[in-house]
Protein backbone atom coordinates (compact mmCIF):
# COMPACT_ATOMS: atom_id res chain seq x y z
CA UNK A 1 0.00 0.00 0.00
CA UNK A 2 0.96 3.79 -0.69
CA UNK A 3 2.07 5.89 2.81
CA UNK A 4 0.33 8.80 3.40
CA UNK A 5 3.40 10.81 3.07
CA UNK A 6 3.86 9.37 -0.75
CA UNK A 7 -0.38 9.72 -0.93
CA UNK A 8 0.16 13.80 -0.04
CA UNK A 9 2.95 14.69 -2.19
CA UNK A 10 1.69 12.63 -5.41
CA UNK A 11 -1.70 14.83 -4.89
CA UNK A 12 0.48 18.26 -3.42
CA UNK A 13 2.36 17.60 -6.78
CA UNK A 14 -0.66 17.55 -9.00
CA UNK A 15 -2.30 20.52 -7.29
CA UNK A 16 1.41 22.05 -8.23
CA UNK A 17 2.02 21.07 -11.73
CA UNK A 18 -1.69 21.73 -12.74
CA UNK A 19 -2.17 25.28 -11.20
CA UNK A 20 1.41 26.08 -13.61
CA UNK A 21 -0.83 25.81 -16.54
CA UNK A 22 -3.94 27.08 -14.98
CA UNK A 23 -2.18 30.31 -14.20
CA UNK A 24 -0.88 30.45 -18.15
CA UNK A 25 -4.96 30.18 -19.38
CA UNK A 26 -5.84 32.34 -16.47
CA UNK A 27 -3.56 35.29 -17.34
CA UNK A 28 -4.79 35.25 -20.80
CA UNK A 29 -8.49 35.28 -19.72
CA UNK A 30 -9.59 31.28 -21.50
CA UNK A 31 -12.59 29.66 -20.25
CA UNK A 32 -11.15 27.14 -18.14
CA UNK A 33 -8.70 28.88 -15.83
CA UNK A 34 -6.11 28.27 -12.40
CA UNK A 35 -9.01 26.40 -10.56
CA UNK A 36 -9.85 23.81 -13.27
CA UNK A 37 -6.87 22.82 -14.48
CA UNK A 38 -5.88 22.02 -10.14
CA UNK A 39 -9.34 19.93 -9.73
CA UNK A 40 -8.12 18.09 -13.73
CA UNK A 41 -4.60 16.73 -12.23
CA UNK A 42 -5.61 16.70 -9.21
CA UNK A 43 -8.91 14.45 -9.83
CA UNK A 44 -6.80 12.60 -12.17
CA UNK A 45 -4.16 11.80 -9.94
CA UNK A 46 -6.55 10.15 -7.56
CA UNK A 47 -8.23 8.12 -9.85
CA UNK A 48 -4.76 6.88 -10.86
CA UNK A 49 -3.82 6.13 -7.29
CA UNK A 50 -7.38 4.05 -6.51
CA UNK A 51 -6.84 2.00 -9.42
CA UNK A 52 -3.54 1.23 -8.33
CA UNK A 53 -3.79 0.87 -4.63
CA UNK A 54 -7.68 0.96 -4.11
CA UNK A 55 -8.74 -2.58 -5.09
CA UNK A 56 -5.93 -4.28 -3.86
CA UNK A 57 -6.37 -7.85 -3.13
CA UNK A 58 -9.95 -7.76 -4.60
CA UNK A 59 -9.03 -9.34 -7.90
CA UNK A 60 -8.65 -12.85 -9.62
CA UNK A 61 -7.06 -15.39 -6.98
CA UNK A 62 -6.65 -12.28 -4.48
CA UNK A 63 -4.45 -10.29 -7.05
CA UNK A 64 -5.09 -6.98 -7.41
CA UNK A 65 -7.10 -5.79 -10.47
CA UNK A 66 -6.62 -3.55 -13.39
CA UNK A 67 -5.11 -0.44 -12.88
CA UNK A 68 -5.64 0.69 -16.43
CA UNK A 69 -9.44 0.34 -16.42
CA UNK A 70 -10.45 2.54 -14.07
CA UNK A 71 -7.69 5.39 -15.00
CA UNK A 72 -8.88 4.61 -18.84
CA UNK A 73 -12.24 6.50 -17.86
CA UNK A 74 -10.08 9.83 -17.30
CA UNK A 75 -9.06 10.08 -21.10
CA UNK A 76 -12.75 10.04 -22.08
CA UNK A 77 -14.68 11.68 -18.86
CA UNK A 78 -12.40 14.66 -19.71
CA UNK A 79 -12.56 14.88 -23.63
CA UNK A 80 -16.46 15.85 -22.42
CA UNK A 81 -14.93 18.60 -19.89
CA UNK A 82 -13.29 19.83 -22.30
CA UNK A 83 -15.84 20.58 -25.11
CA UNK A 84 -17.62 22.41 -22.87
CA UNK A 85 -14.30 25.07 -23.25
CA UNK A 86 -14.93 24.64 -27.46
CA UNK A 87 -17.61 27.10 -28.79
CA UNK A 88 -18.19 27.96 -32.36
CA UNK A 89 -18.31 31.91 -33.26
CA UNK A 90 -19.56 31.96 -37.09
CA UNK A 91 -16.60 30.52 -38.85
CA UNK A 92 -13.98 30.50 -36.31
CA UNK A 93 -13.65 28.37 -33.50
CA UNK A 94 -12.59 28.96 -29.87
CA UNK A 95 -11.22 27.14 -26.69
CA UNK A 96 -9.67 24.13 -28.63
CA UNK A 97 -6.38 25.08 -27.18
CA UNK A 98 -8.01 25.68 -23.56
CA UNK A 99 -9.77 21.70 -24.26
CA UNK A 100 -6.33 20.16 -25.20
CA UNK A 101 -4.70 21.74 -21.76
CA UNK A 102 -6.99 20.22 -19.67
CA UNK A 103 -6.49 17.32 -21.80
CA UNK A 104 -2.55 16.87 -21.03
CA UNK A 105 -3.19 17.81 -17.68
CA UNK A 106 -5.61 14.45 -16.89
CA UNK A 107 -2.43 12.81 -18.54
CA UNK A 108 -0.20 14.80 -15.85
CA UNK A 109 -2.01 13.55 -12.59
CA UNK A 110 -2.05 9.88 -14.45
CA UNK A 111 1.72 10.17 -14.72
CA UNK A 112 1.69 11.15 -11.08
CA UNK A 113 -0.29 9.13 -9.65
CA UNK A 114 1.89 6.09 -11.18
CA UNK A 115 5.07 7.47 -9.36
CA UNK A 116 6.58 8.99 -12.56
CA UNK A 117 7.23 12.42 -11.63
CA UNK A 118 10.37 13.04 -14.32
CA UNK A 119 7.24 12.71 -17.29
CA UNK A 120 4.78 14.78 -15.12
CA UNK A 121 6.99 17.65 -14.48
CA UNK A 122 8.57 17.63 -18.54
CA UNK A 123 5.17 17.30 -19.93
CA UNK A 124 3.76 20.30 -17.66
CA UNK A 125 7.23 22.53 -18.65
CA UNK A 126 6.72 21.51 -22.34
CA UNK A 127 3.13 22.39 -22.28
CA UNK A 128 3.52 25.81 -20.57
CA UNK A 129 6.65 26.51 -23.39
CA UNK A 130 4.16 25.50 -25.95
CA UNK A 131 1.05 27.58 -24.57
CA UNK A 132 3.45 30.76 -24.55
CA UNK A 133 5.26 29.97 -28.08
CA UNK A 134 1.98 30.33 -29.38
CA UNK A 135 0.92 33.58 -28.26
CA UNK A 136 4.37 34.96 -29.47
CA UNK A 137 4.09 33.18 -33.04
CA UNK A 138 0.90 33.84 -33.38
CA UNK A 139 1.79 37.99 -33.16
CA UNK A 140 4.62 37.65 -35.00
CA UNK A 141 2.61 36.14 -38.01
CA UNK A 142 -0.03 38.59 -37.82
CA UNK A 143 2.13 41.42 -38.06
CA UNK A 144 3.98 39.93 -41.09
CA UNK A 145 0.72 39.79 -42.93
CA UNK A 146 -0.11 43.41 -41.88
CA UNK A 147 -3.06 42.31 -39.05
CA UNK A 148 -3.89 44.68 -36.26
CA UNK A 149 -6.15 44.14 -33.27
CA UNK A 150 -8.39 46.81 -32.36
CA UNK A 151 -10.16 47.28 -29.27
CA UNK A 152 -13.14 48.89 -28.99
CA UNK A 153 -14.55 49.73 -25.66
CA UNK A 154 -17.86 51.75 -24.92
CA UNK A 155 -21.52 51.61 -24.37
CA UNK A 156 -22.96 49.54 -26.37
CA UNK A 157 -26.55 50.26 -28.85
CA UNK A 158 -28.61 48.90 -31.84
CA UNK A 159 -26.07 50.05 -34.64
CA UNK A 160 -22.84 50.51 -33.21
CA UNK A 161 -20.90 47.80 -34.85
CA UNK A 162 -22.69 48.74 -38.09
CA UNK A 163 -21.17 52.35 -38.04
CA UNK A 164 -17.36 50.55 -36.42
CA UNK A 165 -17.28 48.61 -39.56
CA UNK A 166 -18.32 51.66 -41.97
CA UNK A 167 -15.95 53.73 -40.74
CA UNK A 168 -13.25 50.90 -41.23
CA UNK A 169 -14.99 50.34 -44.55
CA UNK A 170 -14.37 54.12 -45.60
CA UNK A 171 -10.43 53.66 -45.37
CA UNK A 172 -10.51 50.03 -47.44
CA UNK A 173 -9.99 48.19 -44.01
CA UNK A 174 -10.69 45.07 -44.08
CA UNK A 175 -12.58 42.99 -41.21
CA UNK A 176 -11.32 40.02 -40.80
CA UNK A 177 -12.59 38.71 -37.58
CA UNK A 178 -14.85 40.27 -34.93
CA UNK A 179 -15.54 38.87 -31.12
CA UNK A 180 -17.63 40.61 -28.83
CA UNK A 181 -17.93 40.93 -25.31
CA UNK A 182 -21.01 41.76 -23.29
CA UNK A 183 -20.53 42.78 -19.66
CA UNK A 184 -24.36 44.06 -19.19
CA UNK A 185 -26.41 41.55 -17.14
CA UNK A 186 -29.16 42.27 -17.95
CA UNK A 187 -30.72 40.83 -20.75
CA UNK A 188 -33.09 42.65 -21.42
CA UNK A 189 -31.45 45.68 -22.20
CA UNK A 190 -30.87 46.90 -25.63
CA UNK A 191 -27.80 48.87 -24.33
CA UNK A 192 -24.38 47.83 -22.05
CA UNK A 193 -20.61 48.35 -21.72
CA UNK A 194 -19.20 46.25 -24.42
CA UNK A 195 -15.48 45.21 -26.02
CA UNK A 196 -15.06 44.79 -29.36
CA UNK A 197 -12.13 43.12 -30.85
CA UNK A 198 -11.47 43.66 -34.06
CA UNK A 199 -8.88 41.73 -36.31
CA UNK A 200 -8.48 43.58 -39.45
CA UNK A 201 -5.99 44.12 -42.38
CA UNK A 202 -5.10 47.70 -43.56
CA UNK A 203 -3.78 49.08 -46.62
CA UNK A 204 -0.58 50.00 -47.15
CA UNK A 205 -1.02 53.67 -46.88
CA UNK A 206 -3.65 54.48 -44.62
CA UNK A 207 -4.79 57.82 -43.40
CA UNK A 208 -4.93 57.00 -39.18
CA UNK A 209 -5.38 60.00 -37.78
CA UNK A 210 -8.01 60.53 -39.95
CA UNK A 211 -9.67 56.70 -39.05
CA UNK A 212 -9.25 58.33 -35.37
CA UNK A 213 -10.90 61.04 -35.52
CA UNK A 214 -13.67 59.50 -37.22
CA UNK A 215 -14.20 56.66 -34.22
CA UNK A 216 -13.54 59.41 -32.12
CA UNK A 217 -16.73 61.11 -32.97
CA UNK A 218 -19.11 57.43 -32.60
CA UNK A 219 -21.43 57.84 -29.91
CA UNK A 220 -20.95 55.28 -27.34
CA UNK A 221 -17.17 54.87 -27.46
CA UNK A 222 -14.89 55.16 -24.16
CA UNK A 223 -11.93 53.98 -25.66
CA UNK A 224 -9.84 52.35 -28.84
CA UNK A 225 -6.61 50.18 -27.90
CA UNK A 226 -4.88 49.83 -31.23
CA UNK A 227 -2.12 46.54 -31.17
CA UNK A 228 -1.66 47.43 -27.57
CA UNK A 229 -1.36 51.35 -27.89
CA UNK A 230 -4.93 53.26 -26.82
CA UNK A 231 -5.29 55.58 -29.15
CA UNK A 232 -8.90 57.26 -27.99
CA UNK A 233 -9.59 57.90 -24.41
CA UNK A 234 -13.03 59.18 -23.90
CA UNK A 235 -13.32 58.55 -20.19
CA UNK A 236 -14.51 61.12 -17.94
Amino acid sequence: MITTTDLLIRLLMASLLGGLIGIEREVNNRPAGFRTHILVTLGSCLIMILSIYGFSGLGTDGRGGEPARLAAQVVSGIGFLGAGTIMREGTNVRGLTTAASIWVCGGIGLAIGTGFYEAAILTTLLAIGSLVSVQFVEKRFTKMRRYSEIKVFGVGRPGFVGEIGTVFGKYYIAIRNIQIDNYNDDEDSYVGDIQITFLIKTPVKLDRFGIYNDLKDLKGITSVNWDGVEIIDNKE
